[in-house]
């Protein structure tokens, strides 16, 4: 079986939809441990993001089809890392080569990422790439988010 052409590139407007549909997956928002958004509020956050120059975002495309979306933010003066990828790609290494890509272009470090202690296929995907574990904290609920044990992992150089 050949391996599905991964690509990065700039997020255009029509990849939003993409995007919004994809996290309406019951199972990816569980296993992501994020819930998901209605279309206002998904909207509106997309544009809050794609606004913020000093973001840097990307669509995963495979094979020409949106897969996903990447992108590293800082919070708190920490540059953060964050992906989602859309279940009909999971498990065919779509993430790992996408994130092994996104790292090559944005080398800010150190770049930290916080995963749902769960979500053992995400920990993979940044410990394939170079990314170490630094720790475990409970994250109670705020209302949105529902309460969850993270990862929090960390990759310092390029």
């Amino acid at each position: 079986m050949t391996p599905p052409h991964v690509l990065l590139r700039e997020v255009r407007d029509e990849d939003i939809r993409v995007f919004y549909e994809q996290q309406l997956d019951l199972e990816a928002t569980q296993m992501a441990a994020f819930p998901s958004r209605d279309w206002p509020r998904f909207s509106a956050h997309w544009a809050r993001i794609r606004q913020r120059h000093s973001n840097e975002l990307r669509t995963i495309e495979v094979n020409g089809e949106v897969a996903g979306n990447m992108e590293s933010y800082e919070q708190n003066g920490r540059w953060m890392l964050g992906y989602w990828l859309g279940r009909a790609y999971w498990g065919q290494g779509v993430a790992t080569r996408a994130l092994q890509t996104f790292l090559a272009e944005f080398t800010q470090r150190p770049v930290f990422a916080q995963v749902a202690k769960h979500n053992v296929g995400s920990q993979r995907v940044l410990e394939k790439n170079g990314f170490r574990m630094l720790g475990e904290h409970a994250v109670e609920s705020d209302g949105f988010l529902p309460a969850v044990v993270e990862v929090e992992l960390i990759l310092e150089s390029v």
